[in-house]
């Protein structure tokens, strides 16, 4: 009875150290670099040791494999061989006492097989797979020590026949912007992560795949002083205006000389100095149009001799629009009431349940009002970052009032037009479980 005991002793030290192996393999494997960095930077010394684990996997599995094939074997022969005898003396009395007795110990050996050396030790090291992979690391070189003639055989083979498959052997752990936005998704549902800084890291993410003109006041909505015009015209245009800086220029906008700021011009007012605009213009940054938009954030700090604003050009040099800091600030945490609100293109939600928009209104902005993911049509190609600007690239030419165009669940009406530009628009949802005459006809 005591050799029986010993046997089962002996066959859960192996089950349990096969749960160690396995949760030892799935834990290095799945470990981040960007956490392993932090513990390796605290001065953790098994850090080092993980690393390199994680640069050669093939070594490392072959390793961990060699001691799960192992401990298989010998769980198997003691399971099968030495338990089974007994348990069918026990009962002898039953009709194929052998065979059942077999089946017995194969199916609890089994059980706890998976259970303890397989489920639990996975789930384990998935919930926190840097400080296991710390733990089990200097076993798992020892372990990597002993085997290592076999481990190495194992490793070369398995590197060949990858190699045959035409597989190449990676070991990429470069994160991309979509697996940070999963992660960032995920902590938001978990708690862990707020709305409002999701939203913030998205919108990083758009704005480094956008150009400078998604997010600029385009040339035709610039409030500029003309020096060639009377004093008291320019100051109703400062007065009635509510922004604080505005780009100084002599007769066309593209001969702009510099920028002012309204605080420069009070103060001049208020001094015993005779008021003299050219005093107080400071010299703007000067972009392409083709810059992108996080490039722009990069140059106004790198230029802290410039006021925080930029003139945008084309190939030409015509200024094509202007974009202040509040803009990129505005890209990057959303609308901010009280800064340029007036000018700020708006969607407002009628009684009906319609959608009267400004044709400026962007359509990253559109997208997140309705909660569109799909690209517009021709997005990339017609380089648009409008409403109007779809509307337009639908229609091919200058619309109408009264104009109705359709795409998808959406129908378009031009409610006004501001000389050839679209300034405002009716959008009707018809719902997302609306079906067109082309779907229907498929």
């Amino acid at each position: 009875m005591a050799g029986e005991i010993i046997e089962i002793v002996i066959i859960l030290i192996l089950i349990v150290l096969t749960g160690y192996l396995s949760m030892a393999e799935l834990a290095v494997v799945s470990v981040r670099k960007a956490k392993m960095q932090r513990y390796l930077e605290e001065g953790n010394k098994n850090a080092q040791i993980v690393f390199d684990l994680m640069e050669d996997p093939n070594e490392f599995l072959s390793t961990v494999q060699i001691g799960i094939s192992l401990i298989g074997v010998l769980t198997g022969a003691f399971g099968g061989v030495t338990l089974a005898e007994p348990l069918a003396k026990l009962i002898s009395f039953v009709p194929y006492s052998e065979p059942i007795s077999v089946a017995i110990v194969v199916i609890i050996t089994t059980y706890l097989t998976l259970v303890v050396g397989e489920i639990v030790p996975k789930v384990i090291a998935l919930n926190d797979p840097e400080r296991v992979s710390l733990k089990v690391a200097k076993s798992m070189v020892i372990l990597s020590k002993i085997s290592k003639p076999v481990s190495f055989i194992l490793a070369k083979s398995s590197s060949f026949l990858l190699w045959v498959m035409r597989i190449e052997n990676r070991n990429d752990n470069a994160v991309t912007e979509e697996e940070i936005e999963l992660l960032i998704e995920e902590g938001r549902v978990e708690g862990t992560i707020e709305q409002e800084e999701e939203d913030i890291i998205k919108r990083v993410f758009k704005l480094d795949d956008q150009k400078v003109e998604s997010i600029m006041t385009p040339r035709n909505e610039i409030i500029w002083v003309d020096l060639e015009d009377p004093r008291e015209v320019n100051k109703v245009k400062i007065m009635e205006s509510k922004r604080s800086i505005f780009p100084i220029a002599s007769g066309e906008l593209d001969d702009f000389i510099g920028v002012v700021q309204a605080k420069d011009i009070l103060s001049l007012m208020f001094s015993d100095e005779e008021f003299d605009i050219n005093s107080i213009v400071k010299e703007p940054l000067v972009v392409s149009e083709n810059l992108e938009t996080l490039e722009l954030l990069k140059e106004f700090k790198e230029n802290q001799e410039y006021v925080h604003m930029s003139l945008v050009v084309d190939e030409f040099g015509s200024v094509e629009g202007l974009i202040t800091l509040n803009d990129l600030l505005e890209g990057i945490v959303g609308d901010i009431p009280g800064i340029d609100e007036d000018d700020d293109p708006i969607a407002t939600e009628r009684d009906d349940g319609t959608w009267l928009i400004d044709g400026r209104f962007g359509i990253d902005r559109f997208k997140e009002l309705f909660d569109i993911d799909e690209v517009f049509p021709d997005e990339e190609e017609d380089g648009y970052t409008t409403l109007a600007g779809f509307i337009l690239s639908i229609s091919g030419t200058v619309p109408d009032v009264n104009d109705k165009y359709q795409w998808e669940r959406f129908c378009f009406e031009i409610v006004d037009l501001d000389g050839h530009q679209i300034d405002k628009i009716l959008v009707t949802d018809l719902g997302e479980d609306y079906i067109s005459d082309e779907e229907e006809e498929d």
